[in-house]
């Protein structure tokens, strides 16, 4: 099973960037999926989170201004990043719970991080 996101780059304030993730290989189902981001010096923390029936939960910090979503046919999870601080400048990483068809039991899966910076 692989995670690989994309989107992620450099972006003035107030500007806006979209990130992917897909998850890919042998996946029997999904459950949750979501985003965290960690700075420089600071832990690694969640931003966002969907379930497989679309509940979300998001971080105090990004509420109002991100948007998870998710098209369980392609596997693929997003995050709409609206109002962008420079705050919000970290590496952001893709997760996912879940099957798969080889093996018994859920697993947590890691994408290997997109860079976001944001300029003030």
């Amino acid at each position: 099973v692989q995670l690989v996101e994309s989107g992620g780059g450099l972006v003035q304030a107030g500007g806006s960037l979209r990130l992917s993730c897909v998850a890919s290989g042998s996946i029997f189902s999904i459950n949750d999926m979501g985003w965290y981001r960690q700075a420089p010096g600071k832990q690694r923390e969640l931003v966002a989170v969907i379930t497989s029936g679309g509940s979300t939960n998001y971080a105090d910090s990004v509420k109002g201004r991100f948007t998870i979503s998710r098209d369980n046919a392609k596997n693929t999870v997003y995050l709409q990043m609206n109002s962008l601080k420079p705050e919000d400048t970290a590496v952001y990483y893709c997760n996912a719970d879940l099957t798969q068809t080889v093996l018994p039991g859920r697993y947590d899966y890691w994408g290997q991080g997109t860079q976001v910076t944001v300029s003030s």
